[in-house]
């Protein structure tokens, strides 16, 4: 059994999850919570940096972040995850560009929910929100009205990310991005797994 070190409403777990469900391996996949703020020293065994999603494995093992532990699933999964050709590349950018407005999302988080408010650094948060913006924008002006088929990491990724946003953003982004919406919609209605994982 693989041991899914997860916590709250990562949606860097929610992406391993889907991709798990996916390619049929989320029955091999246990999912064990973790506090990253003040990490237990199995998960800094486990990964030094104290983060999730970490994955061990049967042996023992241990991969991070998500990007590697989707293509350790990718491996189990005989390459249903990340195209090979010239699609690849297509993938892994909007992989990297939907984990990046993830992690503009979640610092901006952090600094709501872990700085007094006195303390909070405004230009800092401006400057993750014009990160998620751009991206946004990037993601609605390039992307086809529904995923290709098959579905692959880069979709994960930029579902994950919009679902982020729904949940600790309210869902804003939605008023000025109509393609995307229409995209999540055709991706959840075609991932079970989008909304079993919801938080």
């Amino acid at each position: 059994m693989l041991v899914l070190r997860s916590s709250g409403a990562s949606p860097f777990v929610r992406k391993v999850r889907i991709a798990a469900d996916i390619i049929g391996l989320a029955d091999r996949i246990e999912v064990v919570d973790a506090e990253t703020l003040t990490p237990a020293p199995d998960l800094l065994e486990q990964n030094p940096l104290g983060k999730i999603p970490t994955l061990v494995l049967e042996n023992g093992d241990t991969l991070y972040d998500s990007r590697v532990i989707l293509e350790y699933l990718d491996v189990l999964g005989g390459g249903a995850l990340i195209p090979q050709g010239s699609r690849r590349f297509a993938a892994l950018r909007l992989q990297a560009l939907a984990d990046g407005l993830m992690d503009a999302a979640v610092l901006q988080m952090y600094e709501i929910r872990w700085r007094p408010e006195e303390h909070r650094v405004e230009k800092w948060v401006a400057h993750q929100k014009g990160k998620v913006a751009r991206a946004l924008d990037e993601a609605e002006r390039s992307l086809d009205a529904a995923p290709a088929t098959p579905i692959h990491v880069g979709h994960i990724a930029l579902a994950c990310a919009l679902g982020y946003l729904d949940l600790r953003f309210e869902g804003k982004w939605r008023n000025d991005h109509p393609k995307l919406v229409a995209w999540l919609d055709d991706f959840a209605s075609r991932v079970p797994a989008f909304e079993a994982t919801r938080m």
